[in-house]
């Protein structure tokens, strides 16, 4: 990956061009024939990388092998679906898990307030106006590519520093990851305490989210890049993070990284050589007190490995936290079908609103296994207290814990004289 060539501009015929010929074909077969285009394009641009399209598209791939549906995927990030009327549940059933995936998206929260994530289409009744659309979308993606091409032959497109730093390259992530193999990450290495918060007591700490900073790591190697203008660049580099963080524990002369911690992982990296090596190192009765964190996104982009790499965590002793989580999301989750011992909530002043009913959804996940995470001010602990939650992580956490440790140092010091 690291030494391919620039992507070239996709020439139509493309997907627009494929779509548009296989609805002209379909024109005397439009009976019990639907669509669905889902409007991926209106979400922010974090939710628009390239690993999110792939998830998306690949939601209908069974349907499309059964040859209940054709999908299409333009070039504005847009999925196409065309589909038999008899797979409407399971076409549905693809759309609910879309929906989970970006549920902490505006597209997806102000639904109904004149933005749209789906619009529906019967080709019986609607077929002019789904083939006048996908016309549409072909012209536009011909006029796109033909302004990329007069502005590369007019040597418009070239390397140049943007506002927020110069662009990332396969060339640049190369030189970064040569150099994060010989910089000292110790240095750059975070933590953040989730901590037991009971009643009017000083938080408790749990364990430590250990992280590296981006920003920082940014401004020691590459402090003119901007690291995130590549999305699927920016994924590979936080793989290599990944390993370098690995590595960096199996130093045991590191008293940094003593006690109990959580680790933010890929789910490849589970399953990658690089983690087999850092459990071979690791204590066996350490294992329990490691809690792995995984993304939603990247447990759903392939359920498979997920429950494979879970499985294995789970034997070898380490505990598995679903991170950022908002609560619209945890209708779609099943703490305990995915075998997570652990979810992260994100605070959110909404929590508050419908508090009995939201307090229910709480406590059938279990309220012992929720961390309320984010949260930065005394707001977040009194709703998570007056639910049951009692662990919690966030800014203001970290302060309070800072100053009860100070007063008890000050106080230890007046013994002393």
């Amino acid at each position: 990956m690291l030494n391919a060539p620039p992507a070239a501009p996709r020439a139509v015929p493309g997907q627009e061009n494929l779509l548009v010929d296989y609805l002209q074909r379909l024109e005397r077969h439009r009976q019990d024939r639907r669509a669905v285009h889902i409007h991926l394009s209106g979400l922010l641009p974090v939710n628009r990388r390239e690993h999110h399209l792939r998830v998306a598209a690949s939601a209908f791939d069974g349907l499309v092998k059964m040859l209940h549906a054709q999908a299409f995927s333009l070039a504005n990030s847009d999925l196409m679906v065309v589909y038999k009327a008899q797979a409407q549940d399971d076409i549905e059933a693809a759309i609910v898990k879309l929906r989970f995936l970006f549920s902490d998206d505006p597209l997806i929260s102000e639904e109904g307030l004149g933005r749209e994530f789906c619009t529906w289409y019967s080709l019986e009744q609607e077929y002019s106006e789904l083939l006048s659309l996908a016309q549409r979308l072909l012209t536009e993606e011909q006029d796109r590519l033909r302004a990329q091409q007069q502005q590369q032959r007019g040597g418009l497109v070239g390397r140049h520093d943007r506002a927020r730093g110069t662009p990332f390259t396969p060339e640049l992530l190369a030189r970064t990851e040569a150099a994060l193999a010989q910089a000292d990450l110790a240095n750059l290495m975070r933590r953040q305490a989730v901590c037991a918060v009971v009643g009017q007591s000083p938080p408790q700490p749990v364990f430590n989210e250990l992280f590296i900073s981006i920003a920082d790591l940014r401004e020691v190697l590459a402090p003119s890049v901007n690291v995130a203008s590549s999305p699927w660049l920016f994924q590979e580099l936080t793989e290599t993070l990944d390993r370098r963080v690995l590595s960096l524990l199996n130093k045991h002369d590191d008293r940094t990284l003593e006690g109990d911690i959580s680790l933010n992982l890929n789910v490849s990296t589970i399953l990658s050589p690089d983690f087999l090596v850092f459990d071979d190192n690791v204590k066996a009765g350490m294992r329990g007190t490691i809690v792995l964190e995984l993304q939603k996104v990247d447990i759903f982009a392939d359920l498979g490995a997920y429950l494979f790499a879970r499985d294995f965590a789970h034997d070898r002793g380490y505990r598995i936290c679903i991170d950022g989580l908002t609560y619209s999301m945890l209708r779609f989750v099943d703490r305990e079908r995915l075998g997570a011992d652990l979810i992260k909530l994100i605070w959110d002043p909404s929590l508050t609103e419908e508090k009995d009913n939201k307090s229910e959804a709480l406590r059938r996940i279990g309220v012992t296994r929720i961390i309320l995470c984010r949260c930065d001010t005394p707001a977040a602990v009194e709703y998570g207290q007056s639910v049951g939650i009692t662990l919690f992580q966030g800014r203001f956490i970290e302060n309070t814990l800072a100053n009860d440790i100070r007063s008890r140092g000050l106080r230890g010091r007046m013994r002393t004289y």
